[in-house]
């Protein structure tokens, strides 16, 4: 398989598990592999290294700023770029779409939507809103940019139009259940952040998604999310999102994984994420302004508003 005008950007802190996956899958299209690394602890960097990747490192701030400096920073050569998580890998499948698609592509076409297939314990998660959905991970260099939010952040074009090919990349962790819910628990806060922007404004909003041209089932999500979830009585709407994935979406279908993983992602994380909120409002219930309220809310979780 001849090698695409494609870089491959991934971000990584202590992902020697699954960071050989990931570069494999991508060495037959790639021509570049860029791995931004976040000062790990473990032997990721060496793998990396070993398989022919670039390695940078950057202190991490959060996902959105990393991947950013990546895109400004990485020494992107190629025209295309391929953002990928170091817990995911191309499927064959994709690898022979992007070499059929990317070479012949009209010039107005400048992102690409492929699918995203999520495994918990080993299973595909087939239901419960978890499949199809569709993600912007392909695009021109220079044509795209990463939406700084503290949670949630997709790709958004700030020019052209994207289009759907076939193909998916596969998101399997292989770490612990003790690690998935640390990760979440961080994710909780990081989630409560941007709920609690909703209603007081204290950091910019970048909206640019919603305004976003293409397929973009990722824009007709964040609508849903802060037009109508967001407005919710809290524990009420993790309760609502719960019986929405498991029973109208069909979630009981994936068996016992599929009753766990719903149960814990829709459920407890989203409980777990107003809980925090409802006691950032007792921290910041005295506060005047967006910038006392910023400036408590950094104190108290330690992230950099």
């Amino acid at each position: 398989m001849e090698k695409l005008d494609l870089t491959a950007v991934i971000l990584t802190y202590n992902e020697s598990r699954h960071i050989a996956r990931c570069i494999e899958s991508l060495r037959p299209i790639a021509r570049d592999i860029v791995v931004v690394d976040s000062f790990s602890k473990d032997d990721t960097v060496a793998i990396a290294e070993a398989l022919g990747a670039r390695v940078l490192q950057n202190p991490w701030i959060c996902y959105a700023a990393q991947f950013q400096w990546a895109l400004d920073n990485g020494g992107i050569q190629t025209e295309w770029v391929l953002r990928i998580d170091a817990d995911e890998y191309a499927e064959p499948g994709l690898c022979q779409a992007l070499t059929g698609a990317l070479p012949d592509l009209p010039v107005d076409v400048t992102g690409l939507y492929i699918q995203r297939k999520y495994l918990f314990l080993g299973r595909w998660m087939r239901h419960g809103a978890m499949h199809p959905i569709d993600v912007l991970r392909v695009w021109r260099h220079g044509a795209g940019r990463i939406e700084q939010r503290w949670m949630d952040e997709h790709v958004v074009l700030e020019r052209g139009t994207a289009q759907r090919i076939e193909g998916a990349i596969a998101d399997d962790n292989l770490n612990s259940i003790s690690w998935w819910t640390a990760k979440h628990n961080d994710y909780a806060t990081r989630e409560m952040i941007d709920l609690l922007n909703l209603r007081y404004g204290f950091l910019p909003k970048d909206n640019q998604l919603q305004v976003q041209t293409g397929h973009s089932s990722a824009a007709w999500r964040r609508k849903i999310k802060e037009r109508v979830y967001a407005r919710l009585p809290l524990f009420v709407r993790p309760l609502s999102y719960f019986c929405y994935r498991y029973f109208l979406r069909l979630g009981f279908m994936d068996g016992v994984k599929g009753f766990a993983f719903t149960f814990m992602q829709a459920l407890w994380y989203r409980s777990l994420v107003d809980l925090k909120v409802l006691e950032a409002e007792e921290w910041i219930k005295h506060c005047q302004s967006p910038q006392e309220i910023k400036t408590v809310l950094a104190e108290k979780t330690g992230l950099a508003l």
